[in-house]
């Protein structure tokens, strides 16, 4: 991943997103993180370990993208920094041949480890039995007794092997494992010990390298061992099946984490390979990254629009579920925008490329979904206080065990001794508390962008749990946002289509919202108009002229009212449509009441249901609005909310939400992402809904890529769910350590005899790191 350059000239700052190879466990991602906030002029560092990525907020003035990769080698782990960013297609590419080359090298590894362990497993038999202490130390030995009979009758030459003989068998057996299945561990460790700090690999390292070079030294000077009253105990078994279970575990988890990233395959899996441009008079196909800007394209019945872009030629319905999740096609006609990677279903049409490769609509979605993977919850910062200290912690609780052990052990003791030091050290790796927040943080908002929600982080997706009252603003949210006629009432002696024709035609020339749902209508209905003379435009009042030698005036009734015109047998009509959310717009024809046309912003189906979602969240609904109160509270009543402030002007939104905040509420400011984001930025969660293919809304956490209330609702539901998932991950990564490390120094021996080896204690690490990535991956179905 290259740097990406955000330059800001109001704070001078850049942002850059720097790969790092090597990272392990929670450790090792706190510790690139603490060194990159310790450098001069980071403002914000952000490590994740499971992307594998650091995001460096900086001043260029004091540093650099290059210098901070430095920083990051100088910690022990490797960072460079590509001459451009890649696409998301070029990344995601990467990131599976880099995952599919760690997986087979890991199935090699394990292959050889396990068929090493079964052979000294097996060979280990006849040793311990001619060594005296089979199952003294090692409970698991102890259960291969009946083997160790059949042996003697099936290969009694094995019985006639000196142990010292044995004991060089074995060596030669393990030491490939330790030296190639293994060495990634110990030179990771070293790495870490040469800048002063300690992380999961220090843990096996250490146990394991402890372990190989006792049996080592036992083997090399068994004699001399014996001759100082020690016996030459060896432990190859135990170094091999702990390599190999924590091989196993590593790969458990490599594959379990390549589906964290299923969502963004999926939506690049919608994407065309190829696309048909029109060229020299035919069409041409060709390799979707060559299509550019201009280029004129052919879609066919049936086949996917390749970039985005504007129909010249043709009708057709498009499926936009991908973008929208309405399931109906959508009617597209020249001079309509298409979006790549929706399916046309119909028509075949010609279109123009408009936005093409990292531009498109896809591309921006992809994008922010990988920036919101690599950022990181608050809630990951306990993870992180913890393993700051939990490696020390670790060696100096095996130190006091292998002590305790030695003293106060019946023979052998120093093996006694060795192996709860060991098994400490193997049980307490924080694998799985390293992967408990950022799985979660993947897979939700993976999960969210296949369903429309575009969360731009961790720190978004925590902070939408603890909200507590929604703000909704009224045009585009709740309602349509499209203002529409919706009954026409004329006077005596004046027809419907009379009256729409008058009121349409003066209309033509208004910029008024309200002046374009007249027009609308008139089209709508096939009203013919015909060009205003003398036009004149009173702002907030209406508008006059003639229209086919008529003086006609269209507006309020005050502004008819100063005209001369009596709309008296109006009124009640008007304050009835008035009192159902309509705005009444009247009309009057050389000084004479022609009639009223009342406009209305249609509510959304969904919103009702979707306020009644919140309020089952436990949440207060609040509807911020400019119009008056009474069509507010109207509309307000419709859909099921009992707070409504009204009359607010876009720039007074934001004061609203200071007031709620200064109340100790947690806001969520929900608006179409123009005119509200003030109030979005202010708002300690934004949400901007129906934004269409303006996906980037710098302003807002959380962008809803549908124009559908509900969809505020699966916000707070995922945002839940995540919380829960990262909550019941931490717990159990803890709960396991707190409960598993003194377990395995040996505190259920002396009441219950129950005694855990190194291997089983391999075995339960590797199995709590696949449960925390398990756990993680229930929320694909979030």
């Amino acid at each position: 991943m290259s740097p990406t350059a955000a330059v800001s000239p109001a704070r001078s700052h850049e942002s850059c997103t720097i790969p790092v190879s090597g990272m392990t466990c929670a450790a090792c991602s706190a510790r690139v993180q603490r060194a990159l906030e310790r450098t001069a002029g980071v403002s914000t560092a952000a490590v994740n370990l499971m992307t594998e990525r650091a995001t460096i907020d900086f001043d260029p003035a004091v540093t650099s993208a290059r210098g901070l990769a430095e920083v990051i080698r100088a910690t022990g782990y490797g960072a460079e920094v590509p001459a451009e960013e890649p696409s998301p297609e070029t990344l995601i590419q990467a990131q599976d041949a880099e995952r599919a080359r760690e997986i087979a090298e890991l199935k090699a590894k394990l292959w050889v480890s396990l068929a090493a362990g079964a052979l000294v497993m097996l060979f280990g038999i006849p040793l311990g039995e001619l060594e005296g202490h089979h199952g003294a130390v090692d409970p698991l030995m102890a259960l291969l007794a009946p083997v160790g009979r059949l042996l003697r009758r099936a290969a009694p030459w094995m019985y006639s092997v000196p142990a010292g003989g044995w004991r060089w068998i074995l060596l030669g057996i393990s030491a490939p494992v330790v030296l190639w299945a293994g060495r990634h561990f110990y030179t990771r460790a070293w790495a870490a010990f040469r800048h002063r700090s300690a992380d999961m690999n220090t843990l096996i390292a250490v146990g394991t390298g402890a372990a190989f070079v006792f049996s080592v030294a036992m083997t090399v000077a068994g004699g001399w061992f014996r001759a100082q009253g020690v016996e030459p105990h060896v432990y190859y078994e135990a170094v091999v099946w702990i390599i190999a279970l924590v091989l196993l575990g590593n790969l458990l988890e490599a594959r379990a984490k390549s589906r964290t990233t299923d969502a963004i395959r999926r939506l690049l899996g919608l994407r065309p390979d190829t696309a048909r441009v029109l060229r020299d008079g035919g069409e041409v196909e060709i390799p979707l990254s060559e299509v550019q800007v201009g280029d004129e394209l052919r879609v066919r019945p049936g086949e996917r629009v390749p970039v985005d872009g504007l129909v010249l030629e043709g009708t057709s319905a498009v499926d936009e579920s991908m973008l929208t999740g309405e399931p109906l096609p959508v009617a597209k006609n020249p001079g309509d925008e298409v979006v790549g990677a929706t399916l046309n279903r119909l028509g075949s049409f010609r279109f123009r490329a408009t936005r093409v490769g990292r531009d498109t609509v896809l591309s921006q979605i992809i994008r922010l979904v990988q920036q919101a993977q690599g950022t990181r919850a608050p809630i990951q910062h306990l993870a992180d206080r913890i393993s700051a200290v939990f490696v020390p912690v670790v060696i100096s609780i095996a130190i006091a065990t292998f002590v305790l052990w030695f003293v106060l052990a019946g023979e052998p003791a120093g093996l006694r001794a060795l192996a709860a030091a060991v098994t400490v050290l193997i049980i307490a790796c924080p694998c799985a508390m390293g992967l408990a927040v950022p799985t979660a943080v993947m897979v939700s908002t993976g999960r969210g962008a296949e369903e429309g929600i575009l969360i731009k982080g961790g720190e978004a997706l925590q902070r939408v749990r603890d909200v507590d009252v929604v703000v909704l603003d009224k045009t585009g949210t709740i309602t349509e946002g499209r203002p529409a006629v919706t009954e026409i009432v004329p006077a005596a002696e004046v027809t419907e289509p009379d009256l729409l024709a008058l009121a349409a035609s003066l209309e033509r020339h208004s910029e008024h919202p309200l002046a374009e749902a007249i027009v609308a209508a008139a089209t709508d209905r096939g009203v013919a108009t015909v060009e205003p003379v003398g036009f004149t435009a009173v702002p907030g009042k209406g508008v006059r002229g003639e229209v086919g030698g008529r003086t006609v005036a269209v507006g309020t009734r005050a502004f008819l009212a100063e005209g001369g015109v009596d709309v008296g047998a109006l009124v009640e009509t008007a304050d009835r449509l008035a009192g159902g959310g309509r705005t009444p717009v009247y009309v009057a024809a050389d000084g004479r009441a022609a009639g009223l046309l009342a406009i209305a912003d249609p509510i959304k189906p969904t919103s009702a249901e979707a306020v009644r979602s919140l309020r089952a969240l436990g949440l207060e609904v609040v509807m911020l609005t400019g119009d008056g109160r009474r069509t507010a509270e109207s509309v307000a009543q419709a859909v099921g909310i009992d707070r409504v402030v009204a009359e607010v002007l876009p720039d007074r939104k934001l004061d609203e939400v200071r007031r709620l905040q200064g109340q100790g509420r947690v806001v969520a400011m929900v608006g179409d992402g123009l005119n509200d984001a003030p109030a979005l930025a202010q708002a300690d969660v934004g949400i901007a809904i129906g934004t269409g293919t303006d996906v980037a809304v710098e302003t807002a956490g959380v962008t809803l890529m549908r124009g559908d209330l509900r969809g505020v609702a699966r916000a707070f539901g995922l945002s839940r769910s995540t919380m829960r998932v990262i909550k019941q991950n931490l717990f159990w990564a803890f709960a396991y350590n707190v409960v598993g490390i003194p377990v395995a120094a040996g505190a259920l021996y002396p009441p219950l005899g129950i005694l855990l080896t190194p291997m089983m204690a391999a075995a339960a690490m590797a199995v709590s790191s696949v449960t925390v990535v398990g756990n993680s991956l229930r929320l694909r179905r979030a």
